[in-house]
């Protein structure tokens, strides 16, 4: 299993990967065991391989919402550590040895999991895996732990360290999602290094959605996850608390409950933060709830767009509003100051070699701040995964390379080559200086932020290496960031006095930067967490 990316053809543009972003780093098996310490836990988000075609500052957007929901379960009399790979501080804590060690799974850095896995249970640490790989995979993870987590780890976790100290850990624990989900503590955010994330307010309203699109990682089967809420207060008095002028969304779709959004932009209004989330297209059928989510802070939105063509999202079972209606969608959160970041999906069986150019093309006359890219993946144990096991279509079962970057899957009218190359391309394209300035925003007081923030997501990954191991992401960021917040409060003020009873007109969009074009995630194929 490789960490690397391989070459496609001759026709894809040069990737710059520096060794750091595309290898974790090497454990030290000739070190000896230390003390473990008793009641100490130790939680891991493994190192997994960067895409040097898009931004490396998606990767410290906001810290991973599982581990610090799980420090936030964790009893009070343990101790508890946040550890995350990516930040490229080195090798893993191993002085003092924690007595538990819980690792997050995802498939494209299950390798690495294990690998730490092996190295903390060989000096005595009682090692727990948790996540989407492990409900998909348990047979897989099985080998390389002492305890599984399937489920909700929140209910899981403490019964887990009840039994550690019991001496009688289990080789599995199950539960689903059918708890009560407001009783759930707000993630434990005073074990982050704050100074190493955009923003450490990562906020989960909602949980599941009313989409169930084949490809998605909540088709996977065993995961059943209903439709839960929390309160709308409850999330404005965490968004307030944290302190940061930015929070980020990190629900599959926040609009999936009209009702709710309504009430949760109520309740984040009065506070004055800026926010971005992901959202599905349709939330654009009511135009006052755009308007809303403006008034609340809303200055970005991460959408599944999947394609242009509406034959791939009819197969793909996605219920979405006809692609050529997303043009006049757009435009409308574009008028209320909403910027839009698009995600788009190659590869599906419709697509033929002109997809990459009709995107593109889209993509620049329709303006969108930001876009991200991903080839059609099939996640183990989805309906797409067992579609194309069952055509033979499936290349192997790498799972390394199955990150949304490469084609594991034969292509119907493409080679798996010719779309790799295409998808790298189009980062190339939409990267580029050219087509950032043809997507400018229109009102020329927005022309400089956005070009601020384009080239600081879009190129200049060089710099981000340099800010993520210096620990000085948060330190450039914020300043942008609180001037953002500072902007779109007057905007805010501007656009209620345009709303004259009787009548809606939209004010002149700002455009402002929200830092959602390095966010990347939201989708069906969710970045590492």
């Amino acid at each position: 299993m490789r960490f690397g990316f391989r070459k496609v053809s001759a026709s894809a543009p040069p990737r710059w990967c520096p060794k750091e972003m595309a290898h974790p780093p090497l454990l030290d098996h000739s070190a000896a065991a230390g003390a473990r310490q008793a009641r100490y836990a130790l939680l891991i988000n493994p190192f997994y391989a960067k895409d040097p075609n898009a931004s490396f500052g998606k990767h410290v957007l906001t810290p991973t919402l599982a581990l610090t929901t799980i420090a936030a379960a964790t009893p009070g009399h343990w101790h508890v550590r946040y550890w995350d790979e990516n930040l490229l501080n080195g090798r893993p804590p191993a002085t003092p040895l924690p007595e538990v060690v819980g690792i997050t799974v995802h498939l494209t850095f299950a390798r690495r999991a294990f690998e730490l896995a092996r190295w903390y249970r060989s000096r005595g640490s009682k090692v727990v895996l948790g996540g989407l790989h492990v409900l998909s995979c348990p047979e897989e993870c099985a080998p390389h732990a002492d305890a599984l987590a399937l489920g909700d780890g929140v209910q899981l976790w403490p019964r887990i360290l009840a039994d550690v100290e019991a001496g009688c850990l289990l080789p599995r624990y199950t539960a689903t999602y059918e708890s009560d989900y407001r009783r759930d503590s707000a993630p434990r955010r005073s074990i982050l290094p704050r100074r190493s994330f955009l923003t450490t307010t990562s906020l989960m309203a909602t949980r599941g959605c009313h989409n169930r699109c084949g490809f998605c990682y909540l088709a996977t089967d065993g995961l059943r996850m209903p439709y839960r809420m929390r309160d709308p207060e409850q999330l404005a008095a965490e968004f307030a608390a944290d302190g940061q002028p930015y929070g980020v969304f990190i629900d599959n779709n926040l609009g999936s409950n009209r009702p709710y959004l309504r009430a949760l932009c109520e309740a984040l209004r009065p506070i004055e933060r800026i926010w971005s989330a992901a959202v599905s297209i349709d939330v654009t059928d009511d135009p006052a709830l755009v308007r809303e989510m403006a008034l609340a802070g809303c200055t970005g939105v991460f959408v599944g767009f999947e394609s242009l063509t509406d034959e791939n999202l009819a197969d793909s079972g996605k219920r979405s509003p006809k692609a050529g209606d997303y043009a006049r969608r757009v435009r409308m959160l574009h008028d209320n100051g909403i910027q839009v970041n698009g995600s788009f999906v190659l590869g599906f069986d419709h697509d033929r070699a002109d997809v990459f150019q009709r995107t593109a093309e889209w993509v620049e006359v329709n303006r969108l701040e930001s876009v991200t890219f991903h080839i059609l993946t099939p996640y183990p144990a989805t309906p797409l995964f067992r579609k194309m096991e069952a055509e033979g279509r499936l290349l192997h079962k790498d799972w390394a390379l199955y990150d949304t970057a490469h084609a594991v899957f034969r292509p119907k009218h493409m080679s798996p080559e010719e779309l790799e190359a295409g998808y790298a391309r189009l980062y190339q394209r939409l990267f580029s200086h050219a087509s950032i300035w043809r997507r400018r925003p229109a009102d020329w007081r927005a022309v400089a932020p956005y070009l601020a923030m384009s080239y600081l997501c879009k190129r200049s990954n060089r710099l981000w290496r340099l800010l993520i191991r210096h620990q000085l992401v948060h330190a450039v960021w914020r300043p942008l960031v609180e001037v953002t917040r500072l902007r779109h409060v007057r905007f805010r003020a501007e656009l209620a006095a345009r709303d004259a009873p009787g009548r809606r007109r939209a004010a002149s969009s700002p455009r402002v930067f929200s830092g959602l074009g390095c966010a990347g995630v939201h989708s069906g194929f969710p970045e590492p967490p």
